[in-house]
């Protein structure tokens, strides 16, 4: 049998049990009771096992005990405020590693529009000279590898290696890729026709690097977090408060998405040293944070908590989801379902894992919607640095202003955790996820809709209005910006970061919630590839990027996010009321195999008694 069955007797007893809940809550009618004048408290594990044997009610426990402590009843989730718990040291860990990742990864890929656009010999620095189209080109090729190459990774940590060791041997994949960028990009390189050649190889190599630490930083960050089921605790004031796991790893990715921003920072020294030096120095130094990172990746083992791969699990989630779709049916692979309608086929695996298949799906679905958005937000690190360019910068860099984005998320998270959920919280109104999704894409929207009214602006600014960089001025090819100051674009990156907040955070913590626990990586694998889509479609959309067609371009982006939000809402938001219930699919597999381990535990000890008697 594969490692991720449990024992299916105990699943029928936790099925049971919740029966019983259910069955207890109903009046003789079968109507629900009023639960705002009850506060039923459950048994213990062994007291429901027990009170189930002997057909006794389960609700007349004290105290129903879980491997996490004392689990709340339907009227304390409802009543009580909901709260986080504190990170693991070895989580922090975990953030700093990715925070050098994204450091070199931002600082090296936002000056690869004018890497490749400019020309060596032209009045600002640049190296390839392949223009506007050719950069964004190529620029969007890179995200689109660096969203495909995580599926690769996926499969090499949840079947082989582990995320630890996928992740360290990418690392060192991601330092080969960054030592040929920096030496093909040296002066006396580009000048000899390396520059091209290099480029793309580098970014190739940088992309299954990338891809490799992608797919499995983020659920391992998550996975230092142990607790899976709802408990009672007491907050600083002694009230009675529910310590509610989901809190937790919403908190752990907004905590998470800020080490990624902070990294983002680079930004602000990259464009001066592309500047003032050159691109090989940025490079450079990109490839020495990216050693530091590797480094702490390393000495920081001891601390983390790390699960070990799990075999065939993938290759058994395809085999379930093939025959759900032969069959018609989502609970066709079940094994209980195949004994119902007279079939002897044996399956390496149980009910249990087949419902945590059911659930990736539904997180999958949601994802559907996404190559939307990350259209909109690929625009800050390829037109919307084009668009900078066509304005009067007064000595700040075109690719400097991509800064506001990460800036923009680096403030508004703390407001976002410490501020504005606690408050909705205790007010018990908990935001659910699909809800945050759609905000987000109709924030993007709003982003796309400022920066037409920009590039608006622009044109109708002079001297070149709206062939900005390309008219003749007093019989002279006048190739500067026109007369609008660069700060008016500042706005549009702060939506793309507020949006992301509520997009991009939520949509990291649906891939880790929503995955079966021995297939975490892989599902987080399939919320990247909707960015591979998403920058498929930037692809496509290239040939618009030019004035003044790109006005409209970005009319459009922002018309079709704002759809995409409705539908997101429209099509999932039912989901938001399912969200405990699907989530409790990784907390009974906790109490399945902690129930299964005590049982083993007394087994254990009644053999040796039975051996001392003897």
């Amino acid at each position: 049998m594969a490692d991720h069955e449990g024992p299916v007797a105990d699943l029928c007893f936790i099925s049971a049990h919740r029966q019983l809940e259910a069955e207890d809550k109903k009046d003789a009618v079968g109507g629900q009771l009023d639960m705002s004048d009850t506060d039923p408290e459950h048994g213990s594990i062994q007291q429901v096992h027990e009170g189930i044997k002997n057909g006794i009610d389960a609700e007349a426990g004290e105290g129903y005990e879980t491997p996490d402590g004392k689990e709340p009843t339907e009227y304390e989730r409802r009543t009580l405020l909901h709260v986080g718990e504190r990170l693991p040291i070895s989580a922090f860990l975990v953030a700093i590693v990715e925070l050098c990742e994204r450091f070199t990864y931002y600082g090296m890929q936002g000056l690869f529009q004018n890497y490749v656009q400019r020309p060596l010999d032209g009045p600002e620095r640049g190296a390839l000279g392949m223009g506007h189209q050719g950069a964004t080109g190529l620029t969007t090729f890179f995200q689109f590898w660096c969203y495909v190459t995580p599926i690769s990774g996926a499969i090499i940590a949840d079947q082989y290696l582990g995320k630890y060791n996928t992740i360290l041997i990418h690392c060192i994949i991601y330092m080969v890729g960054l030592l040929i960028l920096v030496c093909t990009s040296i002066p006396k390189a580009l000048e000899h026709g390396a520059g091209l050649g290099g480029f793309i190889v580098a970014i190739i190599i940088i992309g299954i690097g990338t891809g490799g630490i992608k797919s499995n930083v983020s659920p391992l960050i998550a996975d230092q977090y142990g607790r899976r089921r709802m408990a009672i605790g007491r907050n600083k004031q002694g009230e009675r408060v529910i310590i509610d796991p989901t809190v937790t790893i919403q908190r752990i990715y907004m905590i998470f998405y800020g080490c990624i921003n902070i990294g983002s920072l680079s930004l602000l020294a990259t464009p001066y040293m592309e500047r003032d030096v050159g691109f090989w120095s940025a490079y450079l130094m990109c490839l020495c944070v990216f050693v530091v990172g590797t480094i702490i990746l390393v000495f920081g083992r001891k601390f983390y908590v790390v699960r070990p791969p799990q075999g065939s699990v993938i290759t058994d989630a395809f085999k379930c989801i093939f025959m759900m779709i032969k069959a018609r049916s989502t609970d066709a692979p079940k094994p209980s379902n195949l004994a119902a309608v007279g079939r002897e086929t044996t399956v390496p695996w149980d009910d249990h894992f087949v419902d945590e298949v059911k659930r990736a799906l539904v997180g999958c679905q949601v994802f559907a919607i996404y190559p939307i958005y990350w259209v909109v937000y690929g625009q800050f690190s390829s037109n919307f640095v084009t668009q900078a360019s066509q304005m009067q910068g007064h000595g700040i860099p075109n690719d400097l202003m991509q800064n506001f984005d990460p800036i923009a998320v680096i403030v508004f998270i703390p407001v976002m955790e410490k501020i504005f959920y606690p408050a909705l919280l205790k007010m018990r109104i908990q935001v659910r996820p699909v809800t945050r999704i759609s905000f987000g894409f109709v924030v993007a929207s709003i982003a796309m809709a400022y920066a037409a009214i920009v590039q608006h602006l622009i044109y109708a600014a002079g001297p070149c209005y709206k062939a900005p960089g390309n008219c003749m001025v007093d019989g002279k090819l006048f190739d500067g910006p026109n007369n609008v100051h660069i700060g008016i674009q500042t706005p549009a990156y702060v939506f793309i970061g507020v949006s992301e907040i509520f997009a991009s955070v939520t949509g990291l913590e649906y891939a880790y919630t929503k995955a079966p626990p021995n297939m975490k990586s892989f599902v987080q694998s399939m919320y990247l590839l909707t960015n591979a889509f998403g920058s498929a479609i930037a692809e496509a959309l290239t040939p618009a990027a030019y004035d003044p067609a790109i006005m409209w371009m970005f009319v459009g982006l922002s018309v079709a996010s704002f759809i995409g939000g409705i539908i997101v809402y429209a099509t999932f938001s039912r989901l938001n009321k399912k969200e405990d219930e699907l989530n409790a699919l990784d907390s009974d597999d906790e109490l399945v195999k902690s129930m299964a381990r005590q049982k083993q535990a007394e087994e254990l000890a009644q053999a040796e008694a039975e051996k001392e008697m003897h």
